[in-house]
Parts: structure tokens; sequence; C-alpha cells
């Protein structure tokens, strides 16, 4: 077993980071060239990191599962990017988004991550504007912010509701560049099979083409794995279809321990589910809470005549609408963190005030557009209005919008440590495949951050830091045994889910294993629940290595052999999302378990029995996972009971 060392540098919080740079190892840039990096993943967190290594002049091979990183879910993330530059002059400063990002987690991540991903949040933006970024800006020309979930100053710099979209171009074109100067290889259509370790380090990983289905080898003296979270597994989410967390498991089966997994984030404004064909849910971003005001009727026959299509809700007067989470929450109002909104939409609407099908409930700008104008807020808003009537075929500036929550990202992931390594040598991971910075919830624009800081500004030192020393250790031969047995596995697999030719199809399987998921380890946990689910889980395994039906061959293009993959890992997941969300028994943040509330029905945590990260070993295939603990060290922030009332 690895020992869980999270490598945290001594010294004042303040200080890590510095002192971490003037002591780090380093590699001469002829050496540079000899040293060969291997790198999962075209979003921001991979993009950037490839071309920040590359740039270096380490040989960088990264991997895009679609045919262009453009594709890649970060270009959906719509809302902003969180940086405590303090333009409007209201307080903010490294220390205030720090505290906000712990408090957001519910004091569940790592103190000296969050630091260092608050300190060099800053520099984000001046690559940002370097890069030509659109970022939006105010009369005087200055950057403009506007205010997110969790804090109560104005700190998310956004591109319209197109940020994500605008900060991967930029990652995209310093990878284009890289590309250009022959540092950085493409490799696109190509999907993560394993990793291969040898002598205890990760040195390559087999891929498959997913044209032709061809199995590949590479080598390398490190992996890099940026491959997003696992949302997935509720098969309903916010993500791509091609965020599948896959490649994690991979690296899970290889050692990598896999921390959190039950910490998954509900996003409270997405639009509700329409029919049982659906394969995801779409996102309206967070900055819509800016100006929009969330309601319910105050009467629940008004409700009840609105399900109906008796009453129009533009009718119901505005002492008769109910703004629960201003009532209930006045101090931030529409902008408490996504896990707050989350359940307090859930709660109303199993009250019986939902609106829709009832599982929905009001975004309104009537008193928005009232003040600022129609214009000011189709300039702030537009492209995210234009977006909700196409899909609804109903007009946001006439009529509220109509939200309820959904699956949306993953703070677990693959455990790292201060470097964002994990517990095999040689295998790092960032974004949102580890775990280290947003605890038990994420705070709205924190994403692009962490995806951005992990592969601009922190992977290039930490990297090399492990690198210096490897400049004598030879380049692996792909013909290496290791290599062999893995892509003899990687084949035996296929050819195993091939052979099934069973009567469920993978879609199905899916839908059922979302439907678990979502019913007993979704937003709402509780013992008899996921008591419940562990077993279910456990047959639905069973029953897709026995009855799922894969249509086509191994050696073309074949989506539902991709899909059936996936699903293998998904549902090994789910198991282990089960039983960590059984053994947490409180609750925090996105972890809300109903036997540990407050009395006015808040998430209550316990410190004194669960101030850890719950970290995950792999045992094999049929043995149950054992469970590690890295005790969280608070040294440096005052750790108290959240509140946003």
């Amino acid at each position: 077993m690895s020992t869980l060392d999270s490598k945290i540098p001594e010294g004042q919080l303040s200080e890590k980071w510095t002192k971490y740079k003037s002591s780090q190892k380093l590699v001469n840039p002829a050496n540079k060239r000899k040293l060969d990096v291997i790198v999962v993943g075209t979003g921001l967190a991979g993009s950037s990191a490839a071309a920040s290594l590359g740039a270096l002049g380490f040989n960088v091979k990264i991997f895009c599962i679609s045919d262009s990183p453009r594709r890649a879910h970060s270009i959906a993330a719509q809302g902003g990017i969180n940086a405590a530059k303090n333009y409007q002059n209201d307080g903010d400063s490294v220390e205030r988004l720090f505290n906000d990002t712990i408090k957001g987690g519910d004091y569940r991540a790592r103190e000296a991550n969050v630091y260092r991903l608050a300190e060099v949040a800053n520099s984000i933006i001046d690559q940002g504007v370097a890069q030509g970024i659109p970022f939006a800006r105010d009369y005087a020309g200055l950057l403009d912010n506007r205010s997110f979930g969790g804090s109560q100053v104005s700190r998310t710099f956004y591109a319209k509701g197109q940020t994500g979209q605008q900060l991967l171009l930029g990652a995209y074109s310093a990878l284009s560049k890289e590309i250009k100067a022959g540092t950085v290889e493409m490799y696109e259509r190509k999907e993560m099979m394993d990793l291969v370790v040898i002598d205890g380090q990760a040195r390559g990983i087999i891929t498959r083409d997913l044209q032709t289905g061809e199995l590949e080898r590479w080598s390398s003296h490190a992996v890099v794995m940026a491959t997003g979270g696992y949302g997935n597994v509720y098969f309903l989410s916010t993500n791509a279809m091609e965020c599948n967390g896959s490649a994690a498991v991979q690296c899970y089966h290889k050692g990598a321990m896999f921390a959190n997994p039950c910490f998954v984030q509900i996003h409270p404004t997405c639009i509700p589910v329409k029919g049982d064909y659906q394969s995801k849910l779409t996102l309206m971003s967070e900055s819509l809470r800016n100006d929009g005001r969330i309601w319910v009727p105050k009467n629940i026959e008004d409700s009840k005549a609105i399900r109906e299509g008796k009453l129009n809700p533009t009718s119901i007067k505005e002492e008769d609408r109910d703004y629960y989470l201003e009532r209930r929450y006045p101090a931030f109002g529409n902008l408490v963190p996504r896990d707050i909104a989350s359940r307090a939409a859930k709660e109303r609407c199993d009250a019986g005030y939902g609106v829709g099908a009832g599982f929905a409930v009001y975004l309104d700008f009537k008193t928005a557009i009232e003040r600022l104008g129609r214009d000011k807020i189709q300039e702030r808003y537009g492209n995210l209005f234009q977006m909700y009537e196409k899909i609804v075929d109903v007009d946001p500036y006439e009529n509220p919008m109509m939200i309820y929550p959904a699956v949306h990202y993953t703070m677990g992931g693959l455990w790292v440590d201060y470097d964002l390594q994990t517990t095999i040598p040689g295998l790092f991971a960032t974004g949102e495949a580890n775990f280290s910075d947003h605890g038990a919830n994420r705070l709205g624009a924190s994403a692009l951050m962490q995806g951005l800081a992990d592969g601009y500004f922190i992977l290039p030192y930490t990297m090399q830091n492990f690198l210096a020393d490897k400049i004598h250790q030879p380049r692996v031969s792909i013909e290496n045994k290791e290599f062999e047995q893995a892509e003899k596995d990687v084949r035996t697999k296929l050819e195993s889910i091939m052979a099934i030719k069973g009567e469920k199809t993978v879609d199905t399987l899916q839908r059922e294993l979302g439907h678990i998921m979502w019913e007993y380890v979704g937003m709402g946990r509780n013992a008899e629940k996921l008591t419940k689910a562990i077993p279910m889980l456990a047959a639905l395994r069973k029953e897709f290595w026995s009855n799922v039906r894969v249509t086509g061959d191994m050696t073309s293009m074949n989506p539902e052999l991709a899909k059936a993959l996936r699903l293998a890992d998904h549902i090994e997941l789910s198991q282990v999302m089960a039983k960590d969300a059984l053994q947490r028994e409180e609750s925090c943040g996105g972890h809300y378990r109903e036997e540990y509330v407050t009395d006015e029905g808040e998430a209550r945590r316990d410190d004194e029995k669960f101030m850890f990260v719950g970290v995950w070993e792999y045992k094999g295939e049929g043995q149950e996972p054992i469970m590690h603990k890295e005790e969280l060290n608070y040294e440096f922030i005052n750790v108290q009971q959240r509140n946003y009332k």
C-alpha cells in the first residue's frame, strides 16, 4: 500500500508555494528534450498543461477523445472564472477568496492546496488577457466582474455566457503553438484503456483508436490525467456524453487511490427533465442568479393550477410569490452556494409547491428588467436566454425560466498530494480528475480557475521537480513485458464484453444505473437508501457482465462498445460512491445525509469524526476496496458551521 503523504511544505500558508518554487529541483533546457510526458485529456486542464510543458521544452504527447480539443466539455462552462483582483474595491483579497473556497467546500478540502489556488488565480486572468480572451469590460475599459454563489464580493471574470469556450480557445491556441513548434504531438479520437506501471512508476498508457478499434502503446517518463469527472454515473447530468471518468478508474485499478467519491455537486440551475429519452441535461449559468430571482407560489393551490395549465405564472401577484432563498438566507439571497440552493428547491418541490411537471421552480427576471431594462439584461445574458428559448420554446424575457437541480460536477477524484501526484509515482492528475481543491462542494466559477491554475501555473513546477532525477532513466520500449500484458488485458476485456451477446442494450443498463444512483445516492441520502443501493448496484454489475448486448465488432468504429466499456467502469465506481456515502455519517456540502441535519434543516457536519479525506484503495477483482484516511488539519483557518443567513 502506498503511504498517504500530502507533501505539504512547512511554513506560513502564504509562503508555502513561494518557498516550494524557490527550492524545487530543475531540469536544464538540453535535458528537457530527453524527457517524455503523456497528457490524457484536452480540456482546460490538459491543454494548458501540455502547452506549458511543451513550452518548457519537454516532449509531450497529448490524447484527445474527440476530433478536436475545442470539443472538450470545458467549453460548456458559462458563467465565469474567479480571481481576487479586487477591481471593484469591494474588499476582496487572496485570503478572502481562500476563505470563501474553504467555507464553500464545507471544510473538507486541503488547506494548503486551496490557498495556492487562490494565490495563482490572478495570474490566470493576466494570462487570459495576454491571449486575447474577450473578458467583459466596464464603461471605463477595466475588466468587469459579477457575483457568484458563496461570496459577498464581485470576483468572477466573464465573457458573456461563453467564458469556458473563450478560455478553451485561449488554451487551444497556446497548445497549437507548441504543436507547430514540434514540442507537442496531438493524437485525436483515442481513448485511454489502461495505465502501464513499471517498477512501481507510471511509464505509459494503452489507447484504443475510436475510428479503427486498434490498440496502441505509448511510453513516457510521466503521465498526466486531465480527463474530467464522473458525473455521468447518474446518466442524466449536465456533462457531455464523453465525460466518463473511465481513465481514472483504470488508474485506480493500477494503484492510484480514489478520494471522496461520494462528493457530487448538484447544480440548482438546470433545465428540468422533459422526457424518458433524454441523454443529458442543459445547464443555465449560475451567473443568472445575479439578476434572476428564484420563487414558487406561496399558495399550494396556485402551484397545482400552474401544473394543470390553468394558471400563468406571470399572473401571480408579487405578494403571492415565495422568494424562498431570499426568505431563508437574507445575507446571500439567491447567491447561496449550489448545494444549499439545490436542496432548497428540492424541499419546495417535495412539499408540493413545484411547477412545470412538479419538479421545477422559477428563475424570474421581471424585477431586473424593470430595474435595468431589457437591453442591459440582453447584454449580460443574451446567449443564455437564446439557448433557453431554443430548448424550451418559451421567451424568458416575457416568462420566468423553469429550473431544477441536476448532477453537474464531481468533487471526488484521484487522490493527489501537494505536487498533484497520485499514489503512483509519475502519475499526476489535474482539474476535475483530482480531488484536492473543492472539498464537499465546489463554488461556482472555481472549476475554470482550478483547471487553468493546475495546467499553467502548478504542474510545470511540480512535474519538473519529479522529472529532475529521471534524466538518466532510459526511455521504455513499448515492447516491454508490462506493455504487452496491459494490451493483452485490454483485449481480453473487449473480447469478454463482445462475447456476452445478452438482451439488454448499454443505454438501458445505463439508465437503470442512473435511476439507482439518483434515487438512492442522489441529493438526499440516508442509511436505508444507501444500504439498499449497494446490493442493487452489485446485481446490476452482474447483469451487465451476463446480459449486455453490444452490436458491431472490435476492429472498427463502434460507439456501442465504447459506451459499454465506460458503463462497466461507471457501475464499479458507483459501488465505491455508495460505500463512501454510507461510511460518512454526517452532512457536508453536496453530501447530504438526511439523518444529520440541524433543527433548521441545514447540513450538520461532524468534525470530530469525519474531518478527513476518504481515500479508497482497489484490492482486486471481486475484493472489497479498503478506505484510508488523510486527516485534514486546519492551521490557519477558523473552522465553523457554514452560515449564509
